[in-house]
């Protein structure tokens, strides 16, 4: 018996309405249709593609059209099958394709790329075949284009090969990124248009990182990239235990958001250190009712207008010899007035014994906007005479001994105490690190006063 063909018609004119549909509509219209219809609909990319998935037209920086594709997203985000259903319409297109898959080992090209959940064999069509030949390491597509396995394990396999197209996964776990990277490029040279995927997680050792750094400041590169929840076929069980384990961590930010962080040559704060001082989020009262901290102070970094730069605003208490950043309250763009009352809220909030803010900027006008908000406020102002790294660098030296911890995730404040220089500099985001200072200000109050205690304002 003859199989059906599929209605093309009625495939064209579901294309048209299928990105409208939410899952249920989905699902009910596709029911409706012919068999071979439906399947068909199904192995269609382009309609299906989410966000990054989706491949760009042109370089938005030349207005040419792109020669490297730099997919850099979480784990999950879906750039396997990205990378997959990119180098299948590549066969289509050039039947005499030579196509290299680049993997951080043979084993990965294999497992992953070729064989994995959502490889190349993976996402063939019903009228299409693909064969691995594991012995010559050789994909044959039946177009006839070809797809070669290689690996950042031995670049020197990549001298002398030419290809039409590359698809590059896991780059950040290359062992050998500069040489493996270098190689291909100088090879990427059959076609009129050569072009070359790279799929990939922003990890990886200081090599990895410059490659990628490189790869992304090329001309005629487009990036795109998102994060692990934009995947909506993830398992809602999955997706709640990793956020809940890894959200704003640096392995979090890097494997479920995509982000590529490094460290700064000569912070005083390493990612590593940030990490290493990390505690679960702790409660102000103990189960008895009684108050957990010795002492709390609350930092205040005023800004020094209204054109956008943040109020610092840092909670941090001490106990039990140990000091302890709470909570990171601060606000950006507010009014005087709107980043008074966010002082106020959180003394009040977090029961504290004092509040200090910098004067520097403001003098007596920090005081008179923080008084006016609220009157009995625990206020000490306090006057920079040194720059803010050289104050941070005892705090700092703090964590290091493992005296300080981070209790909690402070993506914002972290990020901004990564930027701050051994012997001064600032190479954070914005223009000042204005949450650093006001965590510096805290734990340099709780430091001067350890072991005193001090009489309680209570705020009501």
């Amino acid at each position: 018996m003859t199989a059906r063909a599929p209605d093309e018609a009625a495939i064209t004119r579901a294309l048209s309405q299928l990105r409208s549909f939410d899952e249920t509509e989905l699902k009910r219209f596709l029911k409706g249709m012919a068999t071979p219809t439906r399947r068909a609909i199904y192995q269609l990319w382009h309609w299906q593609a989410h966000g990054g998935q989706q491949e760009p037209k042109l370089d938005d920086r030349t207005g040419l059209p792109w020669r490297v594709w730099l997919m850099m997203a979480g784990r999950g985000f879906g750039k396997t099958r990205a990378g997959a259903e990119w180098v299948w319409a590549r066969a289509r297109e050039v039947p005499e394709a030579r196509i290299a898959l680049v993997g951080a080992n043979l084993d990965d090209v294999a497992k992953v790329m070729v064989e994995g959940e959502s490889g190349l064999k993976a996402v063939v069509r019903a009228d299409e075949e693909v064969r691995w030949i594991a012995s010559l390491r050789r994909v044959d597509f039946s177009t006839g284009a070809q797809a070669f396995a290689l690996s950042g394990e031995r670049p020197e396999k990549l001298r002398g090969p030419q290809h039409h197209f590359a698809w590059c996964d896991e780059l950040g776990k290359w062992a050998h990124a500069d040489a493996t990277w270098d190689n291909l490029m100088l090879g990427l040279r059959l076609g009129e248009r050569p072009r070359a995927v790279v799929t990939t997680t922003p990890q990886g050792g200081t090599a990895a990182a410059r490659v990628l750094k490189r790869i992304k400041e090329l001309e005629r590169c487009v990036t795109t990239g998102g994060r692990t929840a934009e995947n909506a076929h993830l398992p809602e069980d999955f997706m709640a235990a990793v956020t809940g384990m890894y959200a704003g961590t640096r392995l979090g930010r890097q494997e479920l958001d995509g982000e590529m962080i490094k460290d700064v040559a000569g912070a005083l704060w390493s990612r590593t250190l940030i990490e290493g001082c990390r505690t679960p989020p702790l409660p102000t009262l103990s189960p008895e009712g009684e108050r957990a901290f010795a002492r709390i102070v609350v930092g205040v970094d005023p800004p020094a207008g209204t054109d956008g730069d943040a109020c610092g605003i840092v909670v941090a208490g001490e106990r039990g010899g140990l000091f302890y950043v709470l909570a990171d309250e601060s606000v950006a763009g507010a009014s005087p007035e709107g980043w008074a009352e966010a002082v106020a809220r959180a003394a009040a909030l977090w029961r504290a014994d004092r509040v200090v803010a910098e004067a520097n900027q403001g003098g007596r006008m920090v005081e008179s906007v923080l008084r006016a908000v609220e009157r009995h406020l625990p206020l000490k102002l306090v006057h920079a005479s040194e720059g803010k790294v050289k104050r941070a660098e005892p705090v700092a030296a703090l964590f290091e001994r493992g005296a300080a911890k981070f209790a909690g995730v402070f993506r914002e404040l972290e990020d901004e105490l990564a930027g701050l220089i051994v012997g001064g500099g600032y190479q954070g985001p914005g223009r000042s690190p204005d949450r650093a200072d006001a965590c510096v200000w805290a734990l340099t109050e709780l430091m001067e006063g350890a072991g005193r205690a001090e009489p309680r304002i209570r705020l009501l």
